[in-house]
């Protein structure tokens, strides 16, 4: 790993920075998703500078990451990145259920929206919709009835 907690990628392999201010968090969240050998946790951040940060040496395909972090406030960190990098897809994970935060993090730019609470049952799910060009929301949040927004 590099200084900012980046790991050399992987030929092929789908690449993902990940960022939440709870480490233990982010280490079980990176170990489901590199459980399934077709993605790669490239890099960590515990916050939003941090997170940025990562992106200067070589944006990932994905950021999976919280909107409650220090430094920044998570939706203009999430325009920040689609802006600077469209190409990035950004899915938020979130213990928020309010569908408010739902539509602010959409408008901002973000590809999903997921619950921690659901993680473990839904992250996959999730992760490839978004890889497909889907819109992907908790069903928990909208009631099952908001599957793919865009």
């Amino acid at each position: 790993m590099s200084e900012l907690g980046a790991e050399e990628p992987t030929v092929g392999a789908y690449r993902i920075v990940l960022a939440d201010d709870h480490a233990m968090f982010r280490q079980c969240v990176k170990e489901l998703l590199e459980g399934s050998g077709e993605l790669q946790v490239v890099g960590e951040a515990g916050d939003d500078l941090r997170l940025l940060d990562l992106f200067k040496k070589e944006p990932p395909d994905m950021v999976i990451w919280g909107i409650s972090m220090p430094n920044h406030h998570g939706l203009a960190a999430t325009r920040e990145i689609k802006m600077t990098y469209p190409q990035v897809k950004v899915l938020i994970l979130t213990m928020h259920r309010e569908r408010e935060y739902v539509d602010y993090v959409l408008a901002a730019g973000a590809e999903g929206y997921l619950l921690k609470e659901n993680a473990d049952t839904e992250l996959f799910v999730a992760v490839d919709r978004i890889r497909r060009g889907e819109c992907y929301v908790s069903p928990l949040v909208t009631g099952g009835a908001w599957s793919a927004f865009r």
